[in-house]
């Protein structure tokens, strides 16, 4: 079953402590680029969510949007610059020699000097809340995939319909491609007929028979239509693979479009001509839905 390339997946883990929510969202994209915003204390945990989403999202432009709120109580810690407060007391000794004066309180006064005692938060290692984390994570990217394997069964149907009306029109081309040659044949034979009549003679049986065989073979399109159909044959055949297979069915595409380039120039028919400008048409339609297949 193919999927599509766009989708929007949430994800979310709450305990006593944290509440961690994921959001991502996917558009069509060549390639499978991953984009992750969030809080710079979760960086190190970047690595490990960049192959949790690829594993499961092969191709497209996937954005990674996390987001963290804390509910237990604040670890703080308090740091004491100790050289700075060495500083400080030196500085105070020679103060204290200067002016011959003693400084009272030192260990207070120095205390109050900017820096000297800190009040830190303490954060919480970024690798202990990856269990955590990978769980939103998972959920996140389970409700995409569900978005992305509805929208492609939605495109899945059309491909189907739209391939089935190709392959009709090949049959119009096939059933009338015998037809071009009688009508060929007629059409030269009654020229032959009006040019010689002005003179009393009758065509050349041989030489219709000879020029009639060239044309057949000028534009025999009998290849092309057995490739085409074998083409056709393994686009059904990749709509119904479960992998990724946009790329697969772009090239199966291209070379459907090319043998109907090719029976275009050869057929030499308006009627035919007409039938390739709306197998044409249905194939960039086709083109344009599996632009969105992942």
């Amino acid at each position: 079953m193919i999927k599509s390339m766009t989708g929007f997946g949430r994800g979310e883990y709450m305990d006593n402590e944290y509440r961690l929510i994921v959001e991502i969202k996917a558009v069509n994209h060549r390639y499978n680029e991953i984009v992750i915003r969030m809080p710079k204390n979760l960086g190190p945990l970047e690595d490990k969510i960049r192959r949790s989403v690829s594993s499961a999202l092969v191709r497209g432009r996937i954005d990674v949007f996390i987001t963290i709120d804390e509910y237990g109580e604040k670890k703080r810690a308090v740091r004491i610059d100790k050289e700075l407060a060495v500083a400080y007391n030196k500085a105070l000794d020679e103060l204290s020699e200067l002016f011959a004066m003693p400084v009272k309180d030192r260990i207070y006064q120095i205390a109050k000097y900017p820096d000297v005692i800190r009040a830190e938060e303490v954060t919480e290692d970024a690798l202990s809340l990856w269990p955590k984390l990978s769980q939103a994570v998972s959920i996140a990217v389970n409700n995409l995939m569900q978005m992305r394997i509805t929208e492609g069964l939605n495109i899945q149907q059309d491909l189907i319909a739209r391939i089935a009306v190709i392959e009709s029109y090949i049959n119009s081309v096939e059933e009338r491609a015998p037809q071009v040659l009688v009508e060929y044949r007629e059409k030269i034979l009654g020229r032959m007929r009006d040019l010689l009549g002005m003179i009393g003679e009758e065509p050349d049986v041989g030489r219709l028979v000879q020029e009639a065989a060239i044309f057949a073979d000028k534009t025999n399109i009998t290849e092309e239509l057995v490739r085409l159909k074998s083409h056709l044959a393994q686009f059904h055949t990749a709509l119904h693979i479960d992998e990724a297979v946009g790329r697969k069915l772009d090239f199966i595409v291209q070379e459907i479009n090319r043998e109907t380039n090719t029976i275009a120039s050869k057929a030499n028919d308006f009627t035919v001509a007409n039938i390739v400008v709306e197998i044409k048409s249905e194939i960039e339609k086709v083109r344009e839905q599996i632009q969105n297949v992942e």
